[in-house]
C-alpha cells in the first residue's frame, strides 16, 4: 500500500509542476505580432465580435493589451480579437 501512495503523490506533484510551467511563459514580440496581425485582419474583415465589456475596456488599462499596436488601442473590435488570441496562447 505504501508504494502506491508514493506513486500517487509523485503523479500529483508532476501534474502540478507541469501546470505551473505552462502558465509561467512570458509573451514575446512574436506573440504580440501574431495577435496584432489577427486583430488587424479580423477588424478589416468585420469578423471581430466585441462585447459591451470590450467597449468599456477601450477606456481602461488592461494587462492583456500589452504589446498591442497603437491603432488597436481605441478600437473595441481590435481589442476583442487581440485579447482572444492572447488567451489562446496562454496569456
Amino acid at each position: 500500500m505504501r508504494p502506491m501512495i508514493h506513486i500517487l503523490v509523485g503523479a500529483v506533484v508532476v501534474s502540478l509542476v507541469a501546470a505551473v510551467g505552462v502558465h509561467a511563459e512570458t509573451p514575446t514580440a512574436a506573440h504580440f505580432a501574431a495577435c496584432n496581425s489577427d486583430a488587424q485582419a479580423a477588424t478589416r474583415a468585420g469578423t471581430a465580435t466585441p462585447t459591451t465589456k470590450d467597449f468599456l475596456r477601450v477606456e481602461a488599462s488592461n494587462p492583456q493589451l500589452v504589446g498591442m499596436a497603437p491603432e488597436g488601442v481605441t478600437d473595441a473590435a481590435y481589442q476583442a480579437t487581440y485579447r482572444t488570441r492572447m488567451r489562446r496562447n496562454g496569456f
